[in-house]
């Protein structure tokens, strides 16, 4: 029996079957022609590129376009005949089968090209930070910015901000001495300290010196050389709570000496600012604000106490509050009855020096634009804080109520002359301000039901410019 001695298997050729399993099937004509392993071996010249990347047709693709617009351009790749491949003795590709068979390539690859859509080609700009030269285009467009004029800015300014008030923010970071040579409004010695036995703040108002002389607005004043100062007391931002120290007649360095207590928690003590304000007295004119001394209580040891002598800053308040009153209303429609109740008042403007005030308070039925009925309170002597609780009642029927206006005018007592004029209200249909509309509204919305409110007094003045009623009474 002959044996035939088999030639040991090529290595290129088992390169090739493996070619021929692991083919990606790139063409159609791969199943013919995967055992020349063209389209599955990876040159680095020779590579398909099949995503939208780069932007551009590599050199080599493009070359060989231009080749096939030379030659025969008619040929696909189906036309192209195959080269049968001869080894070399060696083993080894020649020259002419390497170029012949990347040749082949390039064409298959040409005609693969025009057969398949063209995938989109995206031109990216980079984007360039720096100058931009004047042939460049910029990427981004620019913000549009309105331009102001000088005009346009400086009306901008409101004066009100920039006036003597809103300069004394700088207060602070001057001493004392510096602030009274600016302002010349005197200095006021004061102390301070805290009782946590009692939970309690005592503010011991002591003397003033080197006040200014007093100015008067309407020429009225006779005596211009001296003041009648007083201290007002208060914790901010509670106003309304305040103490009055006695008047000191016709003097410029008044001595006082007078202690006042507020009954007030140790930490809420510590977030009050103290509030001392100097005032002229001036019975026939205004109280005239002389100056004033502010001092966060959180900046001093409250329970150690001090004394401090402190300059006296000028005050937005030119003119001291003319004090509160609490009213109560109700009216009853069956019997027409509008009945009032002067309950308190508090923080009355002082028309005594020596001894306070002996306040009352005049109330005045006004129909229409005609005075009806006039009552009064009991006056009070020597406060500023009177206590009254008395009860009026007037007669109104129903259907003229809304025609029907009151007028509470606060007057202190005068033995020796006429009665000095406080403050006043109008309530009803020619009220004087929103706060006594309101109090007004809400009595006739809630009948059979009393109504009671705070209200601040006005001038006279202030009153008879905005209500007719108040032009009525005296």
């Amino acid at each position: 029996m002959a044996y035939i001695q088999l030639e040991p298997l090529n290595e290129g050729f088992l390169s090739r079957i493996s070619d021929v399993l692991l083919c990606g099937w790139t063409c159609r004509h791969c199943c013919q022609r995967c055992y020349e392993s063209s389209c599955c071996q990876s040159n680095e010249d020779e590579v398909e590129i099949l995503g939208p990347f780069p932007a551009q047709t590599p050199p080599w693709l493009m070359a060989s376009r231009s080749n096939d617009k030379d030659g025969d351009s008619v040929h696909t790749a189906s036309d192209v005949p195959l080269t049968p491949r001869t080894n070399s003795p060696d083993g080894r590709r020649s020259s002419s089968d390497t170029s012949k068979s990347t040749y082949s390539l390039t064409r298959r690859i040409s005609s693969l090209d025009s057969r398949r859509p063209s995938s989109p080609l995206i031109d990216i700009k980079p984007i360039e930070f720096g100058v931009l030269s004047a042939k460049k285009e910029p990427i981004q467009p620019s913000v549009l910015r309105r331009t102001y004029t000088p005009d346009d800015y400086f009306r901008k300014f409101e004066p009100r901000l920039y006036s003597l008030d809103s300069n004394l923010d700088d207060v602070d970071s001057l001493t004392d001495e510096e602030i009274m040579s600016k302002y010349q409004l005197g200095m006021l010695h004061f102390s301070t300290q805290y009782d946590l036995l009692h939970n309690h703040l005592t503010v011991r108002v002591i003397e003033a010196r080197d006040l200014p002389p007093p100015i008067s607005h309407d020429g009225s004043r006779q005596d211009m050389a001296h003041s009648n100062p007083y201290v007002k007391i208060c914790l901010l931002p509670d106003q309304k709570n305040s103490k009055q120290t006695g008047v000191k007649r016709k003097t410029q360095k008044p001595v006082f000496e007078e202690r006042y207590t507020f009954e007030i928690p140790f930490l809420e003590a510590q977030r009050r600012t103290l509030l001392l304000t100097v005032v002229d007295f001036d019975k026939f004119s205004r109280h005239c604000v002389i100056g004033k001394v502010a001092v966060p209580l959180c900046e001093v040891d409250l329970v150690k106490g001090g004394h401090w002598w402190k300059a006296l800053i000028p005050s937005s308040q030119n003119e001291v509050e003319l004090g509160e009153l609490l009213l109560s209303l109700n009216y009853l429609p069956s019997a027409g009855r509008l009945n009032v109740d002067i309950i308190r008042a508090k923080q009355l403007l002082q028309t005594d020096v020596s001894q306070g005030s002996d306040p009352f308070v005049k109330i005045q039925l006004v129909h229409g634009l005609k005075l009806v009925k006039t009552k009064k309170t009991s006056f009070l002597r020597g406060t500023i804080d009177p206590f009254y609780n008395e009860s009026f009642s007037f007669k109104v029927p129903q259907e003229e109520l809304e025609n029907a206006s009151l007028v509470f005018t606060v007057f202190g007592h005068n033995m020796k002359s006429s009665n000095d004029f406080i403050g006043r209200i109008v309530i009803g249909q020619y009220s004087s301000g929103p706060s006594e509309s309101n109090h007004w509204r809400r009595m006739l919305n809630t009948h059979r039901t009393a109504v009671e409110q705070w209200h601040s007094l006005r001038s006279r003045a202030e009153c008879d410019r905005v209500s007719p009623a108040s032009l009525e009474v005296t």
